[in-house]
């Protein structure tokens, strides 16, 4: 399962948000870092890999063995977790769960099961029964999660999904994402605001600024004090941390 992108521009009305963007192809196996300023296209560019907004120009190519995704295939293999999530479901957690381990569609599943598992795996049991609409942000995030994680999606698309989180959440849920694709044909890309928990769990960074792609290649070589002064606009320094890189402003 691979991820390219070819001169992608993505408009909103006449503001151009992603300009000739090329990338990939991403590989499976590996966790994506999508990282970058604010307003530098991180949400634009998920919601176009995930079929949500089309560009104007340009193309996203999902494939597996070089054979392009298309149609119920591409919808199938793509999860995505969104932002902004509704707080308005009048869905217990576990009925929305369940709702999204029905659309699997495979008759040799079993989605009583496959919910209770996922809900257990992301600690949320407790929640089984609440209204998504009464849960905080972090709570419904978790949930959002589950509904993804539930299908077992090849490629899995997350839009800032800690952002809500304490750190201990965010912690089990990257780690989660990580054990999810490793030693797989899977692949996940997520945006992430946090540098130094985008450097201990994704394999690569994906460097976008102004709707543009900066770099990509693995944290220790992204995350170096020039390339952080010239997208950030700080002065870093990088230490190692066991050979994880740690950035520490000045």
């Amino acid at each position: 399962m691979t991820i390219r992108a070819d001169n992608l521009t993505v408009s909103y009305g006449r503001a151009t948000i992603l300009h000739s963007l090329s990338f990939g192809p991403l590989e499976p196996g590996n966790v994506v870092g999508l990282i970058g300023p604010n307003a530098a296209g991180k949400s634009t560019l998920v919601k176009t890999i995930a079929g949500i907004k089309e560009p104007a120009e340009g193309s996203v190519t999902l494939s597996v063995d070089g054979a392009e995704l298309v149609g119920k295939q591409k919808v199938q293999a793509v999860g995505y977790v969104p932002q902004d999530l509704l707080s308005s479901a009048s869905l217990t957690a576990f009925e929305s769960i369940m709702v999204s381990a029905r659309r699997r569609g495979d008759a040799t599943w079993n989605p009583l099961e496959r919910s209770a598992t996922v809900m257990e795996r992301l600690g949320i049991t407790h929640l089984a029964g609440r209204l998504v609409s009464d849960m905080s942000g972090g709570q419904r995030q978790l949930v959002a999660m589950a509904q993804m994680l539930v299908r077992e999606p090849d490629i899995m698309l997350l839009d800032e999904p800690t952002s809500a989180l304490d750190l201990r959440h965010q912690v089990e849920l990257l780690q989660i994402i990580r054990d999810e694709v490793r030693g797989s044909n899977r692949l996940a890309l997520v945006a992430i605001h946090d540098l130094n928990l985008a450097a201990r769990y994704c394999d690569e960074l994906l460097v976008v600024k102004a709707g543009r792609v900066v770099t990509h290649g693995t944290p220790h070589a992204v995350l170096q004090p020039d390339l952080l002064e010239e997208v950030y606009g700080i002065r870093a320094r990088v230490l190692d941390d066991a050979g994880v890189p740690v950035v520490c402003p000045v």
